[in-house]
């Protein structure tokens, strides 16, 4: 996907494309570099429909649809997930493009109706069964659990994404490349994920005749849900007809209450995306035998020896319905400031990815260590930890003295050795502050 070949985006095609409403004729490209970066020209839809959702709640049912510490979590995450893509291709696509340039048994025309409409259907069946191995593979698991643990379900929750997923999603679309043009994939990549974007919601209910067919709010509700009937359930992307062709289809009945089934009562971006994988780890580790510690990585996130490869379903907590999501104990002041602070650091980083191909590898590098550190930060001040004051403040300290110049070599020929200097400045005292902030992780 090329950011350069960007066409400006109608309201009509941009909300038909957040709904996969799209025809072939419209969406079909002969090479990879002239397919459009969909996802990044969705985002004044995202935050147009977040803002709907938002006046709709109100309206119909008095409250917002989530909590502000929530949903800066989510959005802090979505942009954790996006950062390795100032450096480099997204590995789900230099994997095909490999496959395709080396292995194809066929190349499909890439300009026929029935090669796209094949696509849809070939991505669709690829996510189900990644999505479903993301929820019984524990090492897989370990990426999805960021998905997962919110405690709101609204359209801020489906921006919540793991920086690790793309490592193991790949594995399930390279068939496809065997016969569909890289430039194909690459365009049905986007829009399958952002489908999945407005089901995220609680002010749609039932959808009548096409619950039997697509993916809606309810059916996805259901997957979010840490009811007992709602595990390993609804895996669907676009299409529900997979979880009814593969038994994992559940109806939405009884209230859903959302997150993981042991909830990690934290807003620290790190621990977010990283706090199963320490607990895989750990119980590796402590657990004996070769084929035991085998199972650990690659069975059921509830798996335990002499446990079946899922788990025990009768483990698994109840639910009582009554159960008090975890919020930020910060005053209203600090909220706001929390709130500015990550406006400006949205602003860095739109600014980052439309500079990305004019900057330096290691001016990028400084860039994304800024924004970490500035997601940790505030995640620290939601935590309320203790330190967070000294970290916003060597944050705030990094801000001043390179945004206005005060850092810059008097010789402009070690500018470049400056930057790699600075960058492990900022990641040392980084690192440094939030070992001092977190304390060890439970």
């Amino acid at each position: 996907m090329n950011p350069e070949a960007q066409q400006d985006v109608s309201v009509s095609q941009g909300i038909r494309m957040m709904f996969y409403m799209v025809k072939p004729n419209e969406t079909s490209f002969q090479t990879l570099e002239e397919v459009p970066d969909y996802v990044k020209q969705a985002t004044p839809f995202f935050i147009s429909l977040m803002l709907l959702e938002l006046a709709v709640s109100w309206i119909l049912k008095g409250k917002p649809s989530g909590r502000l510490d929530d949903a800066l979590t989510s959005i802090s995450a979505g942009i954790f997930s996006r950062l390795p893509s100032l450096f480099s291709r997204s590995i789900e696509l230099t994997t095909y493009i490999y496959i395709w340039e080396n292995y194809r048994l066929i190349s499909l025309p890439w300009h026929s109706p029935w090669t796209w409409y094949l696509t849809f259907l070939g991505v669709d069946f690829g996510y189900y069964w990644f999505h479903r191995m993301a929820h019984e593979v524990n090492i897989m698991w370990a990426g999805h659990q960021t998905h997962h643990s919110s405690e709101d379900y609204n359209l801020s929750t489906a921006l919540r994404q793991s920086v690790l997923q793309i490592y193991t999603s790949w594995i399930f679309y390279s068939p496809l490349a065997l016969f569909i043009p890289p430039s194909v994939y690459a365009v049905h990549l986007q829009f399958n994920l952002l489908y999945q974007f407005w089901i995220h919601t609680e002010v749609i209910d039932n959808l009548g005749p096409l619950e039997l067919i697509i993916n809606t709010p309810s059916h996805h509700r259901v997957h979010h849900g840490r009811n007992r009937y709602c595990i390993d359930k609804n895996y669907a992307g676009v299409l529900i007809i997979w979880d009814r062709i593969f038994g994992t289809f559940e109806a939405e009945n009884e209230k859903v209450v959302y997150g993981l089934t042991h909830p990690i009562n934290t807003f620290e971006p790190f621990k977010v995306q990283f706090h199963h994988l320490v607990y895989i780890w750990t119980t590796f580790w402590a657990t004996p035998g070769f084929f035991n510690k085998f199972s650990v990585i690659f069975k059921g996130p509830g798996w335990g020896p002499g446990k079946p490869r899922l788990g025990l379903s009768e483990e698994i907590p109840e639910v009582t319905g009554e159960e008090v999501p975890f919020s930020s104990p910060v005053s209203r002041l600090l909220r706001i400031y929390a709130v500015v602070q990550f406006a400006l650091m949205l602003a860095f980083y739109e600014e980052a990815f439309a500079d990305k191909a004019a900057l330096s590898q290691v001016t990028l590098l400084l860039r994304v260590c800024f924004i970490i550190l500035t997601l940790t930060s505030i995640g620290f001040l939601l935590d309320q930890r203790p330190k967070a004051a000294v970290l916003e403040t060597f944050r705030c300290l990094v801000f001043m003295l390179y945004k206005f110049g005060h850092l810059k070599p008097f010789i402009p020929s070690l500018s470049f050795a400056f930057e790699i200097f600075f960058s492990v400045c900022i990641a040392f005292w980084g690192v440094r502050s939030m070992k001092l902030a977190s304390g060890p992780w439970k």
